[in-house]
């Protein structure tokens, strides 16, 4: 009988002189195998302590809480490896069995929730989620996961966030994926969890410590699949065929593949990513760019578990991005929402007037084309729900409150903010101000109502609202002299409030800028106006006028002041 050493040279020199010129090419298209991250992955795992039957393997997985599953993503059979173990799980009856898997944004929960209850099809799952776009790999192997998921198991959640392309955040991305497996176990105390997850990532120091830190009375299960050197050293074993070897008392790999099949599927996923041309642009990246810009500049943690003076999970929370081909997926959407057709017909005008339009109720983007200046008030815009978690997606509507003095508040701060943001990203942005409203209001006919979007009659209303408004801003005594015009302006409707909301805040939003260049304001404070509820009853005139008077010097502070007659006509 053959020695171990001559036995892996026959077993391996067919597939050795294969795989030179498959890793050559592979080399040559990704750079990222020199990474540490990677090499972190390789170090660990290059001896076995013994041989494994398949029996044993699963008796391992049956004894474990949680079993973090190695996925080479471009090999099918990991996959599939991956549903047959689920099914297998759940077939011994004794517990729960709940999925995690890598391939899913966390953010996306949602949409796969909808799939979940059988609301939307596998079409739009894989297209509302990017696969294509974001992940790229074969979708068969595993949407066939996602079934048998469904089919077998309690639930399904995403775990992964952004940057996926960025290996210096993959630590980042690790702890992420770590507590949103300690919010599976709160969810599901008695299940047994199954988490599908990228090899590199099951590194000793890598996701497995970042869940035993979260999870340390968890009994914890690394399977890996198909790792090189194990399957080398394998190789040399006295057996026709190695199934699985024990690396560790807590680390079992199995053997599904050979490196020959792992590196050629990987090899044709390059060459189609390559090969793959499309008339549709990928706005995805654009949009999400201009939101890590504003991230950066407030100093927000994306990555932040708690709602503190961070949101929480900001980087979960991304939208989705429509591009025009997608009109009729974004009105179901809309649709199933419960968003109105005058309220859906009012978000398309709105894009085909500035490009892009940010959709709190379903958090989306919708772009026709790029404009910088309006995707960065939109991208704020964005910022700005998902710092309070979404209020709008929770409640179908863009306010909580249906007290008239709550909805023109809150609307005003929001487009403040989306002015801000806007001139942080893009500065070439003109400044509001209230001369350009007195300069309209002498300006001919056909400008007014050009610019405003309303007849002549209705514009020098709402333009003298705002003029009376900024008045109040700085001097609460007037109030009794302005209500009426202060009450019909606050309880306006349809495109009147839009204009008078926008403008009002787009006004103390050149303020808050200006308030800023001059150092009167910080990043940090303005992270906390992003921060604030002002969904909550009364706090967006609260909010309103606390700024109103940080940045105009007030000359008595709103929040100690007793309301006005217009303004406490509006409240009750």
């Amino acid at each position: 009988m053959a020695n171990t050493s001559h036995l892996r040279s026959r077993r391996t020199a067919a597939q050795l002189h294969a795989l030179e010129g498959v890793e050559r090419e592979i080399r040559a298209n990704d750079h990222n195998g020199r990474r540490k991250y990677l090499k972190d992955f390789s170090a660990a795992y290059r001896s076995y302590q013994c041989v494994l039957q398949a029996n044993q393997v699963q008796e391992a997985v049956g004894s474990a809480d949680l079993a973090l599953i190695g996925d080479y993503h471009a090999l099918p059979a990991c996959q599939r490896f991956a549903a047959a173990l689920l099914e297998q799980r759940a077939m011994a009856g004794d517990r729960p069995v709940v999925l995690g898997v890598e391939t899913i944004f966390a953010r996306d929960q949602h949409i796969l929730d909808e799939w979940w209850r059988r609301e939307i099809d596998e079409s739009e799952l894989r297209e509302r989620m990017r696969f294509q776009l974001d992940w790229g790999y074969d979708w068969e192997p595993f949407y066939e996961l996602l079934v048998t998921a469904r089919e077998h198991g309690d639930a399904i959640y995403g775990l992964d966030c952004m940057p996926r392309e960025d290996l210096r955040k993959i630590g980042a991305r690790d702890r992420h994926a770590a507590e949103k497996i300690a919010e599976i176990r709160q969810r599901h105390p008695s299940a047994a969890i199954l988490v599908l997850f990228g090899e590199s990532h099951l590194a000793p120091a890598h996701l497995p410590r970042e869940v035993q830190a979260v999870l340390p009375e968890e009994r914890v299960l690394t399977l890996l699949q198909n790792v090189d050197a194990l399957y080398w050293r394998a190789a040399g074993e006295r057996h026709d065929r190695v199934e699985a070897v024990r690396v560790a008392e807590d680390v079992i790999c199995v053997f599904n593949a050979t490196p020959l099949e792992k590196y050629e599927n990987y090899r044709l996923c390059l060459d189609r990513w390559k090969r793959e041309e499309s008339d549709t642009p990928d706005l995805g990246p654009t949009v999400y760019n201009l939101i890590d810009g504003l991230v950066r500049f407030l100093g927000i943690n994306r990555y932040s578990p708690h709602n503190t003076t961070q949101p929480k999970f900001l980087v979960d929370l991304l939208p989705e991005v429509y591009y025009r081909s997608s009109d009729g997926l974004l009105r179901r959407l809309l649709s199933r929402k419960g968003v109105s057709d005058e309220e859906r017909e009012a978000m398309l005008q709105r894009v085909e007037e500035r490009g892009c339009a940010y959709v709190p109720q379903v958090n989306a983007f919708y772009m026709q084309d790029f404009q910088m200046l309006n995707a960065s008030e939109e991208a704020t815009r964005f910022l700005h729900h998902a710092c309070r978690g979404l209020p709008a997606r929770v409640t179908a509507r863009e306010e909580a409150s249906d007290e008239p003095a709550d909805f023109f508040y809150g609307r005003a701060i929001e487009n403040a903010l989306a002015y801000f943001g806007s001139r942080v990203l893009y500065p070439a942005r003109p400044a509001v101000r209230e001369s350009d409203l007195r300069d309209l209001s002498e300006a001919t006919r056909e400008d007014v109502e050009r610019q405003t979007g309303l007849g002549f009659a209705e514009s020098i209303r709402a333009i003298d609202f705002l003029l009376l408004h900024r008045l109040l801003e700085t001097d609460v005594t007037q109030c009794e002299r302005v209500r009426g015009s202060l009450d019909e302006g606050i309880r306006s409707s349809g495109a009147k409030f839009e204009y008078v909301t926008r403008q009002s805040g787009y006004l103390l939003g050149c303020d808050l800028y200006e308030g800023y260049l001059e150092g009167r304001v910080t990043p940090g404070f303005v992270r906390g106006l992003f921060l604030t509820h002002i969904e909550e009853p009364g706090m967006a005139r609260e909010a309103y006028f606390m700024l109103v008077q940080r940045l105009r010097g007030a000359r008595r502070n709103a929040r100690n002041t007793k309301p006005c007659r217009s303004n406490q006509h509006a409240r009750d």
